[in-house]
């Protein structure tokens, strides 16, 4: 019999319901689409066990449910990371993703919109289950003048707060990519179970995209093979590649943005930059990658600020928790206790840490131009 988890789900309800009637009016409507969408999510979700014995899982699926599983427990033995029930279900949405962020900027500037939200804090995105309401909003939001971007968002952590009620599942947003890339979004998600510090958008996607990292290195170590390591390692490579080209672009962005100028010849300079972002994605895709065209999808937008005001939050500061790790001897439970106390001080104090931690720029790379290894 299909299992659901009805009356913990109950039990969810009744916490939104009083974070809503905790909201001015305003907010009611956007935490009550929120409550209902996290609530449909929980009722979707099955143990793993139960999937795996029903006759009418597919069997690619199954095969998934069980590496995920093997997943799961390894980040608890090997990585350090909570063990509870989080990834220990699955559900399937009948949808490509799980929520959509809207995200904005001012048409002149990279100074992300911000939302704050009852005990999570602040955040530079506003997140919506249904795709029509977020591009409702994305809709208003360009009306006023923004620069958006909405994307689709294949999950999000609830920080262990729904444990209680089965935790964050799996879900057919995610559970069919490769090993490597799915052990890489558990352990993300997990992470964020570790240490969650309220307003630090970079600090806290930054430590989870760190442990992230040591922990798919870890994991194909162990249960990889030489195909599935080179495979990743291309991956890895192509993601870096991509990632120098929109931080490079987001840096010559800030230049054009930065002075006196009118806002015509800053429009004009704007309109440069996302030429010869262009221009040089081509480049790297048709030189370096030899015509792979993966992020092709992405480079079809039609791009603006927004697409790269974000970039950094999941990478700025991975180079200073690595550091911090390496301190530590590599012993993650360790470094989970040095980035508490990281998230413990004052907002001063642990970014100046942070920077202190992060590595001089390689010989040979430009400061600022994170795709001189590119040439």
């Amino acid at each position: 019999m299909p299992h659901t988890f009805g009356g913990r789900v109950a039990a969810l309800a009744l916490v939104a319901l009083v974070a809503v009637a905790s909201a001015g009016c305003s907010s009611v409507g956007y935490y009550a689409q929120a409550a209902q969408g996290h609530l449909s999510l929980m009722n979707a979700a099955r143990p793993i066990d139960d999937w795996l014995a029903d006759p009418a899982t597919p069997e690619p699926l199954k095969r998934k449910l069980i590496a995920a599983r093997q997943m799961r427990a390894f980040a608890a033995t090997d990585l350090g990371l909570p063990d509870n029930r989080s990834y220990t279900a699955y559900a399937d949405l009948k949808r490509s993703a799980v929520v959509w962020n809207v995200f904005a900027t001012p048409e002149l500037s990279l100074q992300m919109k911000t939302w704050c939200y009852l005990v999570f804090g602040c955040a530079g995105y506003r997140g919506y289950f249904d795709q029509a309401d977020a591009n409702q909003t994305a809709a208003a939001l360009r009306a006023e003048g923004y620069d958006v971007n909405v994307g689709a968002v294949p999950a999000y952590s609830t920080l262990g707060w729904t444990n209680w009620l089965g935790g964050d599942p799996l879900l057919n947003t995610f559970i069919h990519w490769s090993d490597a890339e799915l052990a890489r979004l558990i352990f993300h998600e997990l992470a964020h179970q570790v240490v969650y510090v309220k307003d630090d958008t970079v600090f806290n996607e930054s430590f989870a995209t760190a442990v992230e990292r040591v922990g798919v290195r870890r994991w194909l170590a162990a249960h990889g093979d030489d195909a599935q390591r080179a495979a990743f390692a291309q991956v890895q490579q192509r993601r870096a590649d991509f990632l120098a080209l929109l931080l490079a672009h987001r840096a010559q962005l800030v230049a054009a943005f930065a002075d006196d100028a009118s806002a015509e010849v800053k429009r004009e300079r704007k309109r440069a930059v996302f030429a010869a972002l262009q221009a040089a994605y081509r480049r790297v895709r048709d030189e370096r990658w030899g015509g792979f065209a993966g992020y092709d999808r992405f480079f079809a937008q039609d791009l603006n600020n927004a697409h790269l005001a974000a970039v950094g939050a999941y990478n700025d500061l991975v180079p200073a928790f690595e550091a911090l790790l390496a301190r530590e001897g590599g012993d993650l439970p360790r470094f989970y206790a040095a980035v508490r106390a990281l998230g413990a001080e004052a907002k001063p104090q642990r970014d100046r840490q942070l920077a202190a931690l992060m590595p001089a720029p390689a010989a040979g790379t430009a400061a600022g131009d994170p795709t001189a290894a590119l040439r």
